[in-house]
């Protein structure tokens, strides 16, 4: 295999089951579509505005032996289709396990995990100002808690989906950091992080992979909303 294609068939083995799976005949995500597509080119922007500055100010970058060399503004062209196809997979996990499990045992406990998490998070945020990933990370992740705790968000199915989306976050994000690689496709300045790491990942990528997916999935809901409200005034108010 060409090395040089190795971070775009990472994308493509993420996304290429969950798509597949998407025309399920008894639960199909691909009617899900008019409401996903939109909510995640709008966080995919977003988050591809975060990845260009810091991938200017060298917070993190790319190993060129893993690219096909192909690059809008300064992120290789497999940077971008990551915003694609980890949030499809992910919120398709999410999609599929709200169908399958109707008795979400993080249900009771979904306000105190939002709680916590936020309190953890802003605190060591406010502690590592001079540390860019981890305190800009970790600040989104406890303002998103915030956010659903505010709007009364029951977040229980987000927790329970990334619990079965974590250990295809390690495997795939390992690849990325260098597990099983003589140097790391995705690399990062220690200087700007805790310097904790999870094999070969920070330990700041748990919750940026969260607010990622999340984010997605808060905005594909609302726009589902709002599309049922145009049809049904009374299925939703604000």
């Amino acid at each position: 295999m060409n090395q040089h294609y190795l971070y775009l068939l990472i994308n493509i083995g993420c996304i290429i089951v969950p798509f597949i799976a998407s025309f399920y005949p008894k639960h199909p995500f691909y009617k899900e579509w008019k409401y996903y597509i939109p909510a995640n080119l709008i966080i995919a922007v977003l988050f591809l505005v975060w990845d260009h500055f810091f991938t200017k100010m060298g917070v993190w970058g790319f190993n060129p032996d893993y690219l096909t060399g192909i690059y809008i503004s300064n992120l290789p062209l497999e940077e971008v289709l990551f915003f694609i196809a980890i949030p499809y997979a992910s919120v398709f996990t999410y999609f599929a396990v709200k169908y399958l499990i109707k008795k979400n045992p993080l249900e009771q406990y979904q306000k105190i995990i939002s709680f916590l998490l936020a309190v953890i998070l802003i605190v060591i945020a406010s502690m590592n100002l001079d540390k860019w990933y981890t305190f800009t990370n970790l600040l989104l992740t406890g303002l998103i808690l915030i956010f659903a705790m505010i709007k009364k968000i029951n977040l229980s199915y987000i927790f329970l989906g990334y619990i079965f989306i974590f250990p295809f976050f390690i495997a795939s994000n390992g690849i990325l950091t260098g597990t099983f690689l003589e140097s790391p496709i995705v690399w990062y300045d220690n200087n700007e992080n805790l310097g904790y790491r999870i094999l070969t990942i920070p330990a700041e990528d748990t919750f940026y992979g969260f607010s990622l997916i999340s984010l997605n999935i808060l905005l594909y809901e609302y726009l589902k909303r709002r599309f049922a409200a145009r049809v049904n005034p009374k299925y939703f108010s604000e």
